[in-house]
């Protein structure tokens, strides 16, 4: 199979669509191995994730370089998830290397990897089941241009960094799964308990899609659970502001209209910030795991509560009213 550098408006569109969660797992490149321009049996080998975005970065990185491209089948997953998950591992890299009849087209034993998939990937085991030694490039495509002057990464090239593009532009996917459920329940509030309360999911969710992944670096803890928990506290202040000053229909209604907010919007932020463990270099599997069996607990009870308290509220009201 053959592949060129220079993308096309239909892969920029496909980008646009990954990006945007439309068909997330049709965005996917049919695993083998890829020529790039002219190499020759001296040309380099790099391995990618047969997810788009993965390889359409890769090979856009390239131009003007002779190389191959080994697409391991990573599920559509890219390459920093897939390591996590291991499909991108030591037993793709080496079946990858198999069945193509890799060792048959290079002259030399050598298989660039991404640094980012390094997690999924055992340097001794694919050269003890392969004859092929794995050599871990840097940590951005964009450097392998300057990279392969030297084979050697400095230690910018190692540096992993989560910029302030490169965190809300995980931002779509999210919103786009949460839009549906946000809409119904946003409905259903309006009706049920006015515009406010409405306006309350809304900004629940967009908080844990959009401003979780901006604010991150810069909230307190360093999990993201009690990340999301802060955030859902600070963005909840207003609506619980709000029901303080307005609601006086029942002694104490005050105080249980300031606290109903402040209970059910910090575990709907919290919850939907865990999504985001999965797709930054901030966290570990054995973390995430900790962190949910650790939290999960504490933003059900929250919700639990603050739903209690909103349903004994509207009875109160109700029988009073009646």
């Amino acid at each position: 199979m053959t592949t060129v550098s220079t993308l096309t408006f239909a892969d920029r569109f496909d980008h646009f669509l990954a990006r945007w969660g439309v068909n997330r797992m049709s965005h996917l490149v049919k695993p083998g191995l890829y020529r790039l321009g002219n190499p020759t049996p001296d040309s380099p080998v790099f391995a990618s994730a047969n997810y788009t975005l993965s390889f359409d970065a890769l090979r856009s990185a390239l131009i003007g370089i002779d190389a191959y491209i080994l697409v391991l089948d990573t599920k559509g997953i890219n390459v920093w998830c897939a390591a996590g998950k291991g499909t991108f591992g030591t037993d793709e890299l080496v079946n990858r290397i198999s069945c193509t009849g890799l060792a048959s087209v290079v002259r030399h034993r050598t298989v660039i990897v991404p640094q980012l998939g390094a997690p999924g990937i055992s340097a001794h085991q694919v050269l003890r089941r392969s004859g092929f030694r794995v050599e871990y490039g840097p940590v951005r495509a964009r450097d392998l241009p300057e990279y392969l002057k030297t084979r050697k990464a400095t230690t910018d090239m190692r540096r992993v960094r989560f910029p302030f593009v490169d965190r809300v532009v995980l931002a779509p996917v999210e919103l786009v799964h949460a839009a549906v459920p946000t809409l119904i329940a946003a409905i259903l509030l309006y009706f049920l308990a006015g515009p406010v309360a409405s306006l309350a999911a809304v900004t629940a969710v967009l908080a844990g899609t959009v401003l979780f992944p901006a604010l991150l670096p810069f909230l307190p803890t360093r999990d993201f659970s009690t990340k999301g928990l802060i955030l859902g506290v600070l963005v909840a202040l207003p609506f619980a502001v709000y029901g303080a000053t307005q609601f006086h229909l029942f002694p104490f209604a005050h105080v249980v209209a300031g606290i109903i907010p402040l209970l059910l919007m910090p575990p709907v932020v919290a919850y939907l910030a865990l999504n985001f463990t999965g797709c930054t270099p901030h966290t570990s599997r054995t973390g995430v795991k900790q962190e949910i069996f650790r939290y999960v607990r504490v933003m059900v009870a929250m919700a639990g509560c603050g739903i209690f308290l909103a349903i004994l509220s509207a009875i109160v009201w109700f029988v009073g009213v009646a």
